[in-house]
């Protein structure tokens, strides 16, 4: 659970790694996290970074936005390839920037004895800001066909899903998610998975496990 892991583990790992006289503590954390937030996963990510700023070690914070690989196939291209409508909480309007799982990789890989990832915290984002309508757009493309959405009010269960899911999902309703990235990719060398390339992706795994 995230007392047992994502605290006390992170804590004791972070004590380790300070007895080890590691080099460089590179950390993936997530975007918004904070020790007051609802979200309790964001509470334990956000006392593991204040332990790991606090320690004395050379740290590298990556705080990634929402990963594509869990999203947008659970929101999206699942309902959408059994033929049933998407469920979105709110006007599915505001903007986020998405991030692969792969990039996220590469960028932790990259910012290993790199100097401008040492004792930073860097925000991850894809290298485009999407809605939920954007995503559902480009699906529509890919597959030739319209999708059906379904919109919830906040509060609100989503069909299939645990509850915490909507209550996520309500939350991004409330707010933007915009990362200048290109900047960043550059510095750390990482060409970035764009999310009609990811969609071509996961579309081409579903056939070849058909």
């Amino acid at each position: 659970n995230t007392q047992t892991v994502d605290t006390d583990g992170n804590r004791h790992l972070i004590d380790a790694a300070r007895q080890a006289d590691v080099k460089q503590f590179i950390f993936v954390s997530a975007f918004g996290v904070a020790t007051d937030s609802p979200v309790p996963l964001f509470q334990a990510k956000a006392r593991s970074e204040a332990c790991l700023r606090s320690s004395g070690l050379t740290y590298t914070i990556l705080a990634p936005d929402g990963f594509m690989d869990v999203w947008i196939p659970m929101i999206v291209v699942g309902p959408a390839l059994a033929e049933r409508p998407v469920t979105i909480v709110g006007q599915g309007q505001r903007k986020h920037s998405l991030i692969a799982e792969d990039d996220v990789a590469s960028f932790a890989i990259a910012a290993i004895g790199h100097p401008d990832a040492m004792n930073r915290h860097l925000p991850l984002g894809g290298p485009d800001a999407v809605s939920w309508r954007d995503v559902i757009a480009a699906f529509e493309r890919r597959i030739g066909r319209s999708i059906p959405i379904v919109s919830l009010a906040p509060g609100q269960p989503l069909p299939g899903l645990p509850e915490f899911i909507a209550d996520l999902m309500a939350g991004l309703d409330t707010y933007d998610s915009v990362f200048e990235m290109a900047a960043t990719a550059k510095t750390f060398g990482v060409t970035q998975t764009s999310v009609d390339q990811f969609l071509a992706r996961i579309l081409g795994e579903a056939s070849s496990s058909q």
